[in-house]
């Protein structure tokens, strides 16, 4: 309970309808998309991905303007800097899901569905992850070091080339272990997409739950990168936690619309690397010198421009066409 009351004390001192609005409006939206749009399971083809991937944006965008007149210019512009960098980490999540689907022989017309149930429970951890995380450093100031540091190793890290990261055997996970310990698994996928089946007289779940475990706990480790992330830039509750949420959301999109052309953008994963070290260098230094959130929007901004335009302009080595 005293853990509960620190998380709300260090929330900011908006209406209670502030929050309930924002949530009851993604509920409703995905109760739309999933429902409505998505009620027939089916091959999602680039155009229509790329028109939901217009439909986040455009909604995330109208969101930040609000929050830009409603609550000030500053707060607008950390809005914008943490959905950035969370859409460049969310590229990462592509990749993943490409290779989980591709290991497991994930049907096309179910790959929705699975990212759909995946990013709703994306959705409430990083809530959890995020809330909590703006009351410790609220109580804890000296943790920016620590998560600076951590970030800097991060974009190291990911601009080194590892065999370790191109090589994912989902079944190494612990998680599915641990299910496949304690509850039994179905031999073949159900054809109707069905998480779980009666498999000889008896509840079983099947593959395709198996791929949603792996998806899920694959988010948290991504989450790891992308709390330290998000925090440098604002210390803002609400702002942290919609502008996150406004990526998630877009991400199924995102995987679709870039599933079959992740090879184009190839100095992408540089540039984030990139942007997580200026974000770490931030935090570790933020003690003695003041970067603005104009000047970290301007970064990020510039730094995914020219990832993006030397991935189309460069053209790759004859090796990696291989």
């Amino acid at each position: 309970m005293h853990a509960l009351l620190g998380i709300v004390d260090a929330l900011p001192p908006l209406p209670w309808w502030a929050w309930a609005g924002f949530f009851t409006f993604i509920a409703a939206m995905l109760a739309l998309d999933l429902g409505v749009f998505q009620r027939d399971s089916h091959e999602v083809k680039m155009k229509e991905a790329l028109g939901w991937c217009a439909v986040w944006a455009s909604l995330a965008l109208a969101f930040n303007v609000l929050i830009y007149f409603w609550r000030g210019p500053e707060l607008g512009q950390q809005f914008l800097a943490s959905y950035l960098v969370e859409l460049c980490l969310s590229v990462d999540n592509v990749f993943v899901f490409i290779m989980v689907f591709a290991f497991f022989k994930v049907p096309a017309k179910w790959q929705h569905r699975v990212l759909f149930w995946g990013i709703l429970g994306a959705v409430i951890m990083r809530a959890i992850f995020i809330l909590v995380g703006v009351s410790v450093l609220a109580r804890f100031h000296w943790l920016i070091y620590i998560f600076g540091a951590f970030l800097v190793y991060t974009g190291i890290k990911m601009a080194i080339p590892s065999k370790e990261e191109a090589e994912v055997d989902p079944e190494h996970n612990v998680a599915v272990r641990l299910f496949r310990r304690w509850f039994p698994v179905a031999t073949s996928d159900d054809e109707r997409g069905h998480f779980f089946v009666r498999d000889q007289n008896r509840w079983a779940a099947t593959p395709l739950f198996v791929v949603l475990i792996v998806i899920e706990t694959t988010d948290v480790m991504f989450a790891l990168d992308s709390l330290p992330a998000v925090l440098a830039i604002t210390r803002d509750g609400f702002v942290a936690l919609t502008s996150n949420i406004f990526a998630i959301l877009g991400l199924r999109s995102l995987y679709f619309a870039l599933s079959g052309i992740m090879k184009l953008f190839r100095f992408l994963k540089i540039g984030l690397a990139v942007i997580l070290s200026f974000i770490g260098v931030k935090m570790l230094i933020s003690a003695y010198v003041h970067i603005s959130t104009g000047v970290s929007l301007g970064v990020i901004g510039g730094v995914i421009a020219v990832s993006v335009l030397a991935s189309l302009l460069i053209p790759a080595p004859e090796v990696e066409k291989k």
